[in-house]
């Protein structure tokens, strides 16, 4: 079982400072430092790598040095670097759950994401793909600092066996980052501790040499990281490696036109065995004390820490439950903020429908819609009184108290990944003809998900790709997998399912094929002359 997290008190940018001199090209971004460290008089010290690794795990949170508004990528706001909120943007208000009312956010860089108008120049995706790029090079930084060489000339080999833990783990968080590059934009500049300093612009990787890589990567660190939910919460352990593997099985036929289910398979089984069990109530996943309620001990395998003294930011948690504020309802307080913004997130007719069409009882704990006032269908986005709003997401802990101790800002750690979608995964995996599970296997962990909803239980005869991909945005609705789901069932471009304002349209229209894969950043193009722009942009 996961030890209750005091590794997350050490969120913080200082072991980040000493990394700018290595890795300002490596970002194809500039960062910013005004207060640069050596790197020997930092690790002089053997407590200065676990700060450095903090500072890798740091950088999912945070943006900068001096508070929520600062960044620490030049010329980019925090509000359009930050990992998990631009991930967030990415993956789910571009599909078909949510929408955003103030569209002129960023420029209007919001609205294009939410109404697939996106281009190259859109600065949420040069947010996300220079943030993801600063954790490969901070990554990059602190395996050269920790080699056995530099360790041995500091007289720490005695620390050696924590440093390859140490190792491992910001290894995963590459492998991470490059996961998600290979998902969002197919390609990404490609560099390792292996090159030189001095090399900064690395070759572009597609899609199948990222996936080769992730994956080798991912299975030569296994032996070297924490048991299954064994380490500090909020740090990477063999089931983080295990999940980020299953969920590129799962879409291999997307990134590399291979069916990889039975591997899938193999890894979802790992992870179910790895001692994790489903907190009691599925609202517990999502409140300001699932760092350590059963969701945090038990459900949640890899969150983004948010915390709103330690690790104030703008990131998704923050970003949802003061957007989860109705503009009619006054519910604020009620969600664990001061004020919230006054209706900025609400949700689109056909997620709406997923819980009300029947298809589940309206006793199911997973449906948090508020309807009563409202109408269900979106005419004009800015009307922040039309559309149902939701309240998954809050600042309240289990027995009840409000989170945190600076309440616009939250205390609700992101779940990235959770129990819940291995079980769908193994599944839809079956399903798809994956060997290694049953279909039985498969009934019983989707019922588990739905008994402790107070659903309706379903039979095998129920369990077909049409219900699973409805099932996944009724269990993981808003956590960052829509986008990617739609596209491997097929549904993201084309006709064959429009949604409201799906294109731009109040009714949705069929989007090119092009679009199942981001523009690359122009920014960082210019930046990195081996990048190439993807087909159709």
């Amino acid at each position: 079982m996961k030890t209750k997290n005091i590794f997350k008190l050490l969120f913080f940018f200082f072991g980040i400072l000493i990394f700018f001199s290595a890795c300002t090209n490596e970002l194809d971004v500039t960062p910013k430092d005004d207060d640069e460290f050596l790197s020997e008089d930092f690790y002089a010290s053997t407590d200065s790598y676990r700060q450095a690794l903090a500072g890798i795990y740091g950088n999912l949170s945070l943006t900068g040095t001096t508070g929520p508004a600062s960044s620490n990528l030049q010329g980019i706001d925090a509000g359009t670097s930050q990992y998990g909120r631009t991930l967030w943007y990415l993956q789910d208000l571009a599909a078909d759950e949510v929408i955003w009312s103030y569209e002129n956010d960023e420029g209007g860089a919001v609205k294009a994401i939410q109404r697939n108008t996106w281009s190259s120049s859109n600065t949420i995706l040069l947010g996300f793909f220079s943030r993801a790029m600063f954790s490969v090079a901070l990554t990059n930084d602190f395996l050269r600092q920790s080699s056995e060489e530099n360790l041995a000339s500091r007289g720490h080999s005695a620390i050696s066996s924590e440093i390859k833990t140490y190792r491992a783990e910001a290894r995963l968080l590459r492998a991470l980052a490059y996961y998600h590059l290979m998902d969002l934009f197919g390609k990404a500049a490609f560099v390792t501790e292996n090159d030189p300093i001095g090399v900064y612009q690395g070759p572009e990787y597609n899609r199948e040499q990222l996936f080769t890589f992730i994956e080798s990567e991912l299975k030569a660190i296994e032996g070297d990281l924490v048991g299954a939910n064994q380490n500090e919460y909020a740090r990477a352990d063999k089931a983080v490696a295990w999940m980020i593997l299953a969920k590129m099985y799962l879409n291999a036929e997307v990134y590399i036109g291979q069916n990889k289910y039975t591997e899938c398979l193999t890894y979802c089984n790992k992870i179910i065995g790895g001692g994790f069990s489903l907190a009691s109530n599925y609202s517990y996943n999502f409140l300001a004390d699932n760092d350590y309620n059963e969701a945090g001990q038990n459900e949640i395998i890899f969150p983004l820490v948010v915390d709103s003294k330690v690790t104030q930011n703008w990131g998704p948690t923050t970003v949802i439950i003061n957007g989860e504020v109705g503009s009619l309802e006054g519910n604020a307080v009620a969600l664990g903020v001061d004020n919230g913004w006054g209706g900025a997130l609400r949700v689109r007719k056909q997620f709406a429908d997923k819980f009300l069409n029947g298809d589940v009882p309206l006793t199911d704990k997973r449906n948090t819609l508020t309807t009563e006032g409202r109408e269900v269908e979106i005419i004009d986005v800015g009307d922040r009184d039309s559309g149902y709003i939701i309240s998954k997401y809050k600042n309240i802990g289990v027995d009840g108290s409000r989170g945190g101790v600076h309440f616009e800002f939250v205390n609700t750690d992101f779940p990235l990944f959770r129990l819940a979608d291995v079980y769908l995964m193994y599944a839809e995996a079956v399903v798809r003809g994956g060997s290694g599970g049953t279909m039985g296997e498969a009934v019983v962990y989707v019922n588990a998900l739905r008994n402790r909803a107070n659903s309706t239980t379903i039979t095998s005869n129920d369990l077909t790709l049409n219900f699973l991909i409805d099932e996944r945005s009724r269990e993981l609705h808003w956590e960052g997998h829509r986008r990617q789901d739609l596209i491997r069932f097929g549904l993201f471009t084309g006709g064959n399912y429009n949604w409201a304002w799906k294109g731009g349209s109040p009714n949705g229209i069929a989007l090119s094929s092009h679009l199942d894969i981001y523009p690359m950043p122009a920014n960082n193009m210019a930046a990195n002359p081996n990048l190439t722009q993807n087909p159709g942009y």
